[in-house]
């Protein structure tokens, strides 16, 4: 047999024990026959407990790359014996978990036994959010998997360039500064910059600024919600996509200033969709845009020739695509599939057409993505609990490894040479505020702070108590405090990236969501006890949860499919049922009388939506209501709803149900943060504030 080389002597889990030096499987001590390749299939999910095990994974550990086998059926088989042999079951799994097309994951509790080996390497914690999906599903045959062993190999070499890169400020401006992209030549960056005195912080203009030189050179005088800038292959011009209310658009301005020109509108909702590439023939700027009667993002060649565009072939696997990338020799075109807010894949195609190509699978969303020099790499940056990190992806075999050195990292570019990389690197807190609805001319309190992040607070429903999620205590968890916001306990200590909080209506228990492992689940935890328990249901991937106002039901969101759903569930757990909703629907609100559902339609600028609970009335969109700036910052109270408007970031709102008027209430001198919440009297608005944010560019020397 193979020797696996141990990190600890023995793994045991349930009745069963696995001997690593023996290569032996017991169960109450007793040996268990298993052949040598399940054996070994069977410790490499060990050693990656809760993490996806992909299938190239798999056929690099078990076949050597001369080895000629139908890998489908080996790998089925080898899957089968583990299973067989563990009395466990694919369908209802209690040990080896199937994510189709993808590979496996062990989703039992372990052991570990003994002592690593004393020159065995410390394996790298990975964040839990992180669950690095592959494309391996297609190989059937040797030749594709031999390709994938000797790649693999030259890919696990220690790259020492890697292991000693640091990232110092291009820039150290005050505001926010995103979205870099680097001059043809590499000499200079521009990027987008919010913190200019000259327009009082207003919003995003854009900047250039060359490497080596801290002058500034201003090319837009129109602050916007959002910047993204793209280069033309001779450098003389910048073209961009402003999101700006009726000015959202893509643009372009001399690179030495002068006056911008617009090429097309686009209605462009939020910033992972903005990014847009300009192809190395100069022809052609790739975009992203929502279509006019139906929901999903595509993406767009705008011809820089007739301003015509067209639209790149569908993939219909996808509700949305976004972040088109050309590839330096520009005959590839790189972007994200959304599937749902938490499945994602990156995919290239042609540029001169034909069928698009999966590259990787991720469940995060993606601030940016670019490519190596060569084009045989891609940068994606992708969130995770403890901030936005950056992860190098070959375009063959589509493995990913994580680049340690960049930290909060988000809308990665390489330069044309490969020598530097650039990131927008960004830090903050957020603290939970109150307001007094009845006089809103008095100022905020400023109730819960740290110098970390306090979001969703959200009122007891005797007004005696806030649960909100904060990370003061590290990981995201939630807590609990005095109305006053004193007296603060940690109700759950799950180490995951947890949140949105929503109590019970008799103030006894508070369900919440959480990403364990990566997996989507529901908590509720009894305020007395403080042991959260999940929520067992017949549906994965649940998250958003809300009660029904009588306690028997709990309301989520699901992505079981293309997609989500809204769903219920009793209180208790057991069979969900699907309601509805459009397919990016989420956040869930009964209405106080109990006949309606609310929900947002999409994660920001969003339209909110409601559906009978009795069977009055078909799903429908609140009449009145415009786009709210995203999925989180509205509340139902009994005659109508407050809400931060997406063409107003800092305002709040109050929209009648019955004569659909609207109404100002106050405005934050500083961005809302998440969630919204009024007490049971109707006097006070609890709301985050951002009350601390920065970002700088980042630049990476001698990054190739």
């Amino acid at each position: 047999m193979t020797p696996i080389e141990p990190r600890y002597q023995s793994i045991a889990f349930d009745r069963f024990e696995v001997d690593l030096r023996s290569g032996e499987l017991r169960k109450n001590r007793r040996r268990v026959r298993l052949q040598e390749q399940p054996f070994q299939l069977l410790a490499l999910l060990l050693e990656h407990p809760g993490e996806l095990v992909t299938r190239a994974q798999v056929c690099r550990k078990l076949w050597n790359a001369d080895t000629f086998v139908d890998f489908d059926h080996s790998l089925g088989t080898a899957i089968n014996k583990v299973r067989e042999a563990l009395g466990d079951s694919a369908e209802h799994p209690r040990f080896v978990e199937t994510l189709p097309r993808r590979g496996y994951r062990f989703i039992g509790e372990l052991t570990l036994q003994g002592q690593p080996p004393a020159h065995a390497e410390p394996r790298r914690r990975t964040p839990s959010r992180r669950r690095w999906l592959d494309i391996s599903a297609g190989i059937l045959a040797v030749s594709v998997c031999a390709l994938a062993v000797v790649f693999a190999y030259r890919w696990s070499r220690p790259r020492q360039a890697l292991a000693t890169l640091t990232a110092s400020p291009f820039t150290a401006l005050p505001g926010l500064e995103i979205s870099p992209a680097f001059s043809p030549d590499g000499s200079r960056i521009a990027f987008a910059w919010n913190g200019d005195p000259a327009s009082g912080g207003k919003g995003f203009d854009l900047y250039v600024k060359a490497i080596g030189s801290e002058t500034l050179l201003r090319l837009t005088q129109h602050p916007s919600e959002w910047v993204s800038p793209a280069w033309s292959p001779d450098g003389t011009q910048i073209a961009f996509h402003r999101i700006a209310g009726t000015d959202t658009g893509v643009y372009v301005v001399p690179a030495l200033g002068g006056q911008e020109r617009k090429l097309r509108s686009t209605r462009v909702p939020y910033p992972v969709a903005a990014p847009i590439s300009w192809s190395p023939d100069g022809k052609w700027i790739a975009f992203g845009d929502p279509l006019p009667r139906e929901p999903g993002d595509r993406i767009f060649l705008l011809s820089l020739e007739t301003l015509e565009t067209r639209q790149i072939p569908h993939n219909r696997k996808c509700l949305h695509e976004a972040l088109p990338t050309f590839s330096h020799r520009g005959n590839e075109l790189a972007y994200i599939c959304v599937h749902s807010t938490n499945e994602f894949e990156l995919y290239s195609v042609a540029s001169l057409g034909g069928p698009p190509k999966l590259i990787t699978a991720f469940s995060n969303i993606p601030p940016g993505i670019s490519w190596s020099a060569d084009d045989s790499r891609l940068i994606l940056s992708q969130a995770a609990d403890g901030g936005p990190e950056l992860d190098e992806v070959t375009l063959t075999g589509g493995s990913l490894r994580r680049l340690d050195f960049a930290v909060d990292a988000a809308w990665p570019a390489v330069s044309p040479k490969g020598d530097k990389l650039a990131y927008s690197a960004s830090s903050g807190k957020t603290d939970v505020w109150r307001k007094d609805l009845l006089n809103p001319e008095s100022p905020a309190i400023e109730l819960i702070s740290s110098t970390r992040e306090q979001d969703d607070a959200q009122y007891s429903p005797d007004g005696k108590h806030i649960a909100f999620q904060s990370t003061r205590a590290g990981s995201r968890d939630i807590w609990l405090s005095d109305v006053d916001g004193n007296n603060l306990v940690q109700v759950s200590k799950l180490n995951s990236n947890t949140g949105i909080p929503r109590w019970s209506p008799d103030g006894k228990k508070i369900a919440f969501d959480s990403r364990r492992f990566g997996n989507l689940e529901i908590y509720v935890v009894d305020i007395a006890e403080r042991i959260p328990r999940k929520l067992v249901t017949n549906i994965r991937k649940m998250s958003g949860p809300s009660w029904s106002r009588d306690g028997k039901w709990i309301y989520f969101k699901s992505y079981e499919a293309l997609g989500q759903k809204i769903y219920r569930c009793s209180a208790t757990g057991g069979t969900a049922v699907a309601l509805g909703g459009q397919p990016d629907g989420t956040l869930p609100q009964e209405s106080f009388d109990g006949n309606v559902l609310y929900f947002a339609t999409r994660l920001a600028n969003t339209g909110l939506s409601m559906l009978s609970l009795k069977g009055a009335f078909p799903e429908s969109a609140v009449e009145g209501l415009p786009p709210i700036i995203q999925e989180n910052l509205w509340t139902v109270v009994p005659r109508g709803v407050y809400f931060v408007p997406a063409d107003s970031p800092k305002s709040l709102r109050y929209f009648d149900f019955a004569t659909k008027k609207i109404r100002q209430i106050f405005e934050t001198q500083k961005g809302f943060g998440d969630g919204l919440s009024v007490s049971p009297d109707g006097r006070w608005l609890l709301y985050s504030q951002i009350d601390e944010e920065n970002s700088d560019i980042m630049l990476v020397d001698n990054f190739s």
